[in-house]
């Protein structure tokens, strides 16, 4: 399978570091024109020298509507947008406050919800798009160390759902991407202080932190960043077109169902 995105402009949230530097590096090699996004400057500027080519970028935080306006303002149509940006936070239930619920919901729902307001119009008059939601594994196997982060990716899937039924027959599609623990710069430096104290490689200190806290997953590891980001780059294309209102796993097995 040869995956063209020649001529497609695609914005990738959330996209200096991580996933969503390896989905910007996917799309931008399977031709599309790339927009980096992130909240500084400097680090927008280096993702996009990394990317080289046409790829540009836009600075603007998006866990604000201010933030948003500022990236529409910029960048006021695409092709394709990935919704990637997002946070997470370990927090016991009854110490994490309504601030800590309010920023996870702002960043990880509503910063999508503002993108495909603006952004899906515009694929519909043109007859073609994808939009993709970055949810989680941890939206279906609710990780009790961190509840708030949980039930911002339960509500990214849904969504998702619920918009690609909107747009039913437009042409666009809208699907969510699941992944696992993943081995991002976030995750590498949550498993720091372990893989520091036991001189241990870090992908395998995120392998044990895998088969101690997701015990469900069948590939005993952590996900690569290119791995997630193969998926996304798959249901950005042309050849996705029958893919819609999915929620596709990149979970490692972890959720234990069949559909």
């Amino acid at each position: 399978m040869k995956i063209d995105l020649s001529g497609k402009t695609a914005l990738v949230t959330g996209s200096t570091e991580g996933i969503g530097l390896a989905i910007a590096k996917g799309l931008a090699e399977a031709g599309a024109t790339v927009i980096v996004n992130g909240r500084t400057a400097a680090k927008v500027d280096a993702a996009v020298a990394a990317l080289g080519g046409d790829a540009r970028g836009v600075a603007a935080d998006l866990g604000s509507a201010e933030g948003h306006a500022a990236l529409i303002a910029a960048e006021p149509r695409a092709d394709i947008v990935v919704s990637n940006l997002g946070i997470f936070q370990p927090s016991d239930f009854f110490a994490t406050d309504d601030a800590t619920w309010d920023r996870h919901w702002q960043i990880n729902v509503m910063a999508g919800v503002r993108l495909a307001r603006h952004y899906l119009p515009g694929m519909e008059q043109a007859g073609w798009g994808r939009f993709v939601l970055l949810g989680s594994e941890s939206g279906f196997s609710i990780p009790v160390e961190m509840i708030h982060y949980g039930v911002s990716k339960t509500a990214d899937a849904a969504l998702a759902r619920g918009l690609a039924k909107r747009m039913a027959g437009t042409g666009v599609t809208v699907n969510s991407v699941l992944p696992g623990p993943t081995l991002s710069e976030g995750v590498q430096a949550m498993l720091e202080e372990e893989r520091a104290r036991t001189g241990r490689p870090i992908e395998q200190v995120a392998a044990d932190f895998v088969v101690e806290h997701r015990s469900g997953s069948l590939i005993r590891r952590a996900a690569t960043v290119e791995e997630v980001a193969n998926m996304v780059v798959y249901v950005a294309s042309p050849q996705a077109a029958a893919t819609t209102g999915a929620a596709l796993r990149v979970d490692g097995g972890i959720i234990d169902t069949l559909m």
